[in-house]
């Protein structure tokens, strides 16, 4: 594997599992500095460990999405630890699901409203307001979904409303902004192995065995394939990509 991060610094929200922690754990592999962000201290300090463990740089700063002043310090202290902000992966998101538009709950509703689309709008405001003063300027990469502008099911509009949001806000922000030299994309997981893909009492050998029908690929993505797809769109063979939204979901929205 290159290094094709080295000397650069990624800052990774939502790094205490799934997506999120595969993401970080990535680009510590290729190279970048670290910063690990969420809202739960003990999984940010896994992470960390995990990468060290490997060899690699990272650091664990805690701020809560939906706070602007968390938003701003975070990312003023990312670079008070690593001297810049090169790429920033806006992963931080929740699901709600189970109920028929009717029927959802008004709490859900302005809990994915919070999280999954002010929460990035927050941490776009801050991060290009850093990566513009910046004469190499930088990538930004939201996690989006599948399920949204791609694909729609019964019972989660809400989290479809707000993740088509993110891809939406994705390419307004992208054509706003690449004059200041930021490029900015998404990605759209699907079903992915991580703890959100399971249904209510169900085990990874159900999943498994649901996917194998449902999904044309026969089975979830792992998230070592999803940041795989983030690590491509952060790098310079991605200089071209601008308001892309990338689909990883084994065909399921093709």
């Amino acid at each position: 594997m290159t290094a094709r991060f080295t000397g650069k610094t990624a800052l990774v929200t939502g790094a205490g599992s799934g997506i999120g922690r595969a993401v970080a754990l990535a680009f510590a592999a290729e190279g970048a500095s670290v910063v690990a962000a969420g809202r739960t201290e003990v999984s940010l300090d896994e992470t960390v460990a995990l990468i060290e463990k490997e060899g690699g740089t990272a650091a664990a700063v805690t701020a809560d999405v939906t706070r602007s002043e968390d938003v701003r310090a975070l990312v003023h202290r990312t670079v008070e630890l690593f001297g810049g902000l090169d790429v920033a992966v806006n992963n931080a998101g929740v699901f709600r699901g189970g109920a028929p538009v009717a029927d959802l709950p008004e709490e859900d509703w302005r809990t994915l409203l919070d999280i999954n689309v002010t929460g990035v709008l927050l941490c776009l405001q801050a991060e290009v307001g850093r990566m513009r003063e910046q004469p190499t300027g930088g990538a930004i990469i939201n996690v989006a979904s599948n399920l949204g502008a791609h694909r729609r099911v019964p019972g989660v509009a809400g989290y479809i409303a707000t993740k088509a949001a993110v891809s939406a806000l994705t390419r307004a922000a992208a054509l706003d902004h690449i004059a200041d030299g930021i490029r900015i994309n998404a990605v759209s997981p699907g079903p992915s192995d991580t703890t959100m893909s399971l249904r209510p009492g169900e085990t990874d050998a159900d999943r498994a065995a649901r996917t194998q029908r449902a999904l044309p690929l026969g089975r979830v993505s792992s998230t070592a394939e999803v940041a795989a797809a983030v690590l491509y769109l952060a790098s310079p063979d991605a200089a071209s990509m601008v308001g892309s939204d990338l689909v990883i979901d084994g065909g399921a929205a093709a």
